[in-house]
């Protein structure tokens, strides 16, 4: 998959400085590479070209017409840059398979494949998945405090194991499961 994570910083394509280059950076941290500059000589010599025609008035079509020829060899010109720097760049920044972020070697260690955020969200999930099953573990039956292997009712007593309230036997008051004592008459759990 090629890298996504850059920045043009070339200059236009007929200018003196006219040239390619681009920064490539990792989606996590702030590592940053550039690629050396590579001088587009068409472009610098047309716009040497363009700034000596302005003196000569007789000539500033042909400044004119060779920025266009410029212009037009630039497209080329500048896809073999990016090729180029994006071949040195994939060396230093690799794709994540899980958030598809591109990232440097230190936040993207190619033996372990996940970057460091999708390791910590990997961490994240397993403990909620840990607590989740901890939660929903076979305990004693809240009824009878006898072990409950699993299913909707108690072996020992009959009690509705899904229930998530229970009624007062002294009041016939709905309360939460978990209350100890009835907040209708005081009636204890």
């Amino acid at each position: 998959m090629p890298l996504s994570n850059y920045r043009d910083l070339s200059v236009g394509g007929s200018d003196v400085g006219a040239g390619f280059q681009y920064e490539f950076f990792c989606s996590n941290c702030d590592r940053k590479w550039k690629s050396p500059f590579k001088p587009y000589r068409l472009g610098q010599i047309t716009g040497l070209l363009t700034r000596f025609t302005f003196l000569f008035t007789d000539l500033k079509t042909a400044g004119r017409t060779t920025g266009n020829f410029a212009d037009i060899g630039s497209r080329g010109a500048r896809e073999k840059a990016f090729a180029e720097a994006r071949t040195r760049a994939e060396s230093l920044f690799a794709t994540c398979p899980g958030c598809k972020k591109d990232m440097c070697g230190d936040c993207l260690d190619e033996s372990h494949p996940p970057c460091v955020v999708c390791q910590g969200k990997q961490a994240e999930n397993s403990q909620r998945d840990a607590q989740r099953q901890a939660n929903n573990a076979p305990n004693g039956c809240p009824n009878c405090s006898q072990p409950h292997a699993g299913g909707r009712f108690c072996a020992e007593c009959g009690f509705d194991m899904a229930s998530t309230h229970k009624s007062c036997p002294t009041c016939s008051a709905t309360l939460p499961r978990q209350a100890r004592f009835c907040n209708e008459c005081g009636h204890g759990f």
